[in-house]
């Protein structure tokens, strides 16, 4: 190729590539988060914070509460929403005190902040931790563990620790068994394995009780549409459900004259039951703050209620990059969304940008739970100590990282929730 066609072809690939620059998505903080934000640079903490919108979380129980079928219950996911006065807002709003239970200090911290709660577990407890709960119990007065608490069982070996452990406590344990309806995460795999279980709780009334069943369906909706689509896969975990309670009543009869728990659903599958359901308890945190893992189609109701503000420490004009290469002056000519840098207060959580629009994190610079750098358009507008508002991906573990929880009301923060003792694996 001679010298001139390659120079126009190289020119031709530059104004190709020129037409192909990102638009400018850069814009100031709308008036929701910037009332928030001059609220914040004047009279906050001066830290990353986690914020509650208390008015976006009533609403959010009250669209909650038009989708529950009548004629189920519902339980409140407490690792999903991990603070005594968040689940004690929600318990106003919904009218409900049952709550499901995943880290034994939420069980105890939750048994003595609010005594008349009904606990199902939602995972199986090694019995070393059901163990602790019972040394802790006696700061709970007023909780009686023997008929508010239900321990989740997934098997045999389990149910006879569990057994040994009621004959050690001389008490009388509530058991639910754990159900695999097609999540395959444990549980029972086969209503016949169920007999066993029956046959030694019926063995030892002294000690035991049958309470009910748990089916957690997280797997439907999740696969794609030409394997199995959200309505298939819920009538599927409906008959596998019903399988159990079938074989539950055919060996035992006597159950068919109790009221018996049987849960199942969460937040991203709640929308798929009726009144034609065979469950008559479901279960649901996520969607009453609705982090974004949590925008799906079925939960279009519900809005965002919780934020991540963080303080802008450095807001810096340019793209500065370390290293002997022009990288940051080149990166800012070809796209506008880097023409400010932002270092925050903090970083590197499970969440993403959400005001002002059009901020994003620098994935060359790299990420820092001290000072992550973001950066946007001069259209951001922002300047040292205004804040970047995120939103956390999930609730579970994010809303644990920032202490108490700030909660936004009337335009102004009311008051300061206490987050649930941590430690691993809540």
């Amino acid at each position: 190729m001679k010298r001139r066609g390659f120079l126009i072809g190289l020119g031709a690939l530059a104004a190709g590539g020129w037409l192909l620059r990102p638009d400018n998505k850069g814009a100031p903080h709308a008036a929701y988060f910037q009332g928030i934000n001059d609220t914040l640079k004047t009279t906050g903490p001066g830290r990353p914070v986690m914020l509650v919108d208390r008015q976006r979380l009533a609403d959010n129980c009250q669209t909650l509460m038009t989708l529950l079928p009548s004629r189920c219950n519902l339980r409140i996911v407490a690792k999903s929403l991990p603070s005594v006065p968040l689940i004690q807002d929600v318990m106003t709003h919904t009218g409900t005190n049952r709550v499901m239970v995943f880290h034994q200090p939420f069980m105890n911290a939750l048994a003595e902040a609010q005594p008349d709660c009904d606990m199902l577990l939602g995972k199986p407890m090694p019995i070393q931790a059901a163990r602790q709960f019972y040394r802790e119990l006696e700061n709970a007065s007023g909780f009686d563990a023997d008929q508010q608490l239900q321990w989740l069982i997934d098997g045999l070996p389990r149910l006879e620790q569990y057994l040994a452990l009621a004959r050690e406590q001389n008490r009388q344990l509530r058991i639910n068994v754990e159900i695999d309806v097609g999540l395959h995460r444990g549980g029972l795999t086969d209503p016949q394995q169920l007999d066993a279980l029956l046959a030694l709780i019926a063995a030892n009334p002294e000690h035991l009780i049958f309470s009910g069943f748990m089916g957690y369906d997280a797997h439907v909706g999740k696969l794609p549409a030409f394997i199995q689509n959200a309505d298939e896969g819920h009538r599927e975990t409906e008959a596998i459900y019903q399988s159990y309670i079938e074989r539950l009543y055919s060996q035992a009869p006597q159950y068919q004259q109790q009221t018996l728990c049987f849960n199942g659903a969460g937040s991203p599958t709640l929308a798929l039951y009726d009144n034609d359901t065979v469950l008559n308890e479901l279960s649901a945190g996520s969607c009453l703050v609705k982090a974004t893992d949590f925008d799906l189609p079925l939960l279009d109701g519900f809005q965002p209620a919780v934020f991540i503000a963080a303080p802008v420490i450095k807001s810096l004009p340019g793209l500065a990059m370390p290293g002997p290469l022009p990288l940051g002056s080149l990166w800012k000519a070809w796209d506008t969304n880097r023409q400010h840098t932002y270092f925050v207060y903090g970083g590197y959580w499970k969440a993403e940008p959400v005001s002002p629009a059009g901020i994003q994190a620098n994935p060359v610079y790299g990420v820092s739970s001290n000072q992550m750098m973001y950066n946007g358009s001069n259209e951001t507008a922002l300047n040292m100590d205004d804040q970047i508002f995120f939103r956390p991906t999930q609730s579970e573990f994010v809303l644990l990282q920032f202490g108490d929880l700030a909660v936004w009301e009337h335009d102004s923060i009311s008051e300061w929730w206490p987050v649930l003792p941590q430690g691993a694996g809540a």
